[in-house]
């Protein structure tokens, strides 16, 4: 019985949005102003510091003034960072970016700076005392260091713009996803993934759900929900629409099967939720999607930087090897009797495989690095995987790869340089292909 559908933190649900956080931070503040003079005031009224009001006035007005100007800093490196990402690798690590919590903690940090600096400037020779209250201003001195604190992280954090920290977080995120999804392939039997649709034995279907509305992508899905509907009807559901799909007006995304009594719509729409874009959760592809784009972008003539596009087939290598020792066949989720309960289309060893390598290959066929990487890792991947059937795919996949090279306009000792394993792409080939004159014929792949 295979229930592999983990959930890990919901990225739109449970917790604090990240644009409440500074409001987090001004609630607390300004509870604080509210509280603390008051008490310094009625029972530490002694307790004073030795600075002039003029002074004390001047220090909380820089404050205030200065962090909104760092504020206003702090926008422009958010706008640097996403029109970096976007033009350097792909718009769709937009996201990873703007969303880090840490902008938002920043910006939370600075306004109760200010926030602060405003009540002690109104506490300051309150009543015509003379006095300045000494832990206000301990407060306002603490909060501005760190806010520079915060200030100097953030501007840390552009370090992470760099491209094999960019790749390195991607293919982290990959992983996780991967572990949480899936398991490692148990007993000698060949795991085969179904073709989308329901299985033959289910019949016609009793109730079809279709979306209406604008177009949008079925981010994750609620499996326990589903279950739990499906058994309640003692029926199966059998989902049309697989995560990281854009759905239309229109577009069947549930059939409910044998079903002894009708699941209510809105239940079965509360457990398939949509968003505007693909996200990471339970959905493996994504991550791979995202090296790939930015491998074949480092590939394009504009830009032509072959190394990006190899430090991005390391991460892709490693996902595969990790897929390719894993259970794949998580498409059919049964209850705890062991019957049948949902049906749910997903990526078979082939998909990973076109998904990661097949716009590679098509962009980076002039490149030998490319090839030569592209060669290293799918050698190591059939040696790696878990099953025959998937490395027959490895092996079928590779004799792609040579063909494209034997039709290349590469010349004859080109293509034995390109027929080379490298995981580097070039510097230290792992494997010499045969050799051959510049007019003789078609080279060999190297076995």
């Amino acid at each position: 019985m295979r229930r592999y559908w983990r959930l890990g933190p919901r990225h739109d649900g449970g917790g604090i949005p990240n644009w409440a956080i500074p409001m987090v931070y001004v609630t607390v503040v300004s509870v604080f102003a509210f509280v603390l003079p008051r008490i310094e005031r009625s029972y530490l009224a002694s307790l004073t510091i030795d600075v002039s009001l003029s002074s004390a006035v001047t220090f909380f007005s820089a404050v205030a003034s200065g962090v909104m100007a760092l504020t206003a800093m702090v926008f422009t490196i958010a706008f640097v960072m996403v029109q970096f990402s976007t033009v350097a690798y792909s718009p769709r690590l937009v996201a990873m970016f703007v969303e880090d919590p840490r902008l938002y903690h920043t910006l939370g940090v600075f306004f109760a700076t200010f926030t602060y600096a405003l009540s002690a400037i109104m506490w300051t020779d309150r009543g015509g005392s003379g006095t300045v209250p000494l832990f206000s201003t301990m407060a306002v001195a603490m909060l501005t260091v760190a806010s520079m604190l915060a200030f100097a992280r953030l501007i840390h954090t552009l370090s992470d713009l760099q491209i094999q920290n960019v790749l390195h977080t991607v293919g982290a995120v990959g992983r996780e996803v991967i572990h949480s999804m899936y398991r490692p392939i148990t007993g000698e039997a060949e795991l085969v993934v179904e073709a989308g649709g329901a299985p033959a034995a289910l019949g016609q279907a009793d109730q079809i759900l279709v979306h209406a509305g604008g177009p949008r992508v079925v981010t994750d899905l609620e499996i326990p929900a589903l279950v739990g509907l499906a058994e309640s009807a003692d029926g199966v559901v059998v989902l049309d629409c697989a995560v990281g799909d854009t759905v239309f007006d229109g577009t069947t995304l549930l059939r409910v099967h044998g079903a002894r009594a009708r699941i209510r719509e809105a239940a079965l729409l509360k457990a398939i939720h949509l968003g505007g874009g693909r996200t990471y959760e339970q959905d493996p592809k994504y991550p791979l999607r995202l090296l790939v784009d930015i491998a074949i972008r480092a590939l394009s003539p504009a830009v032509n930087d072959p190394t990006t596009a190899v430090q991005a087939l390391d991460q892709i290598e490693d996902l595969l090897r990790r897929l390719g020792r894993l259970d794949l066949d998580i498409g059919k989720v049964r209850d705890a009797h062991g019957r049948l309960r949902v049906v749910i289309p997903v990526p078979t060893w082939q998909d990973y495989l076109s998904l990661a390598f097949d716009e590679i290959r098509h962009y980076g066929t002039s490149s030998i690095q490319v090839l030569r990487r592209l060669r290293s890792a799918l050698v190591a991947l059939e040696g790696s995987v878990a099953a025959d059937a998937r490395r027959q795919d490895t092996r079928r996949y590779l004799s792609h790869l040579d063909l494209e090279v034997d039709s290349s306009d590469f010349d004859a000792q080109d293509r034995v340089l390109a027929l080379q394993q490298d995981r580097q792409g070039l510097g230290m080939a792992r494997e010499q292909a045969p050799a051959s004159t510049a007019t003789g014929p078609a080279i060999a792949p190297p076995h």
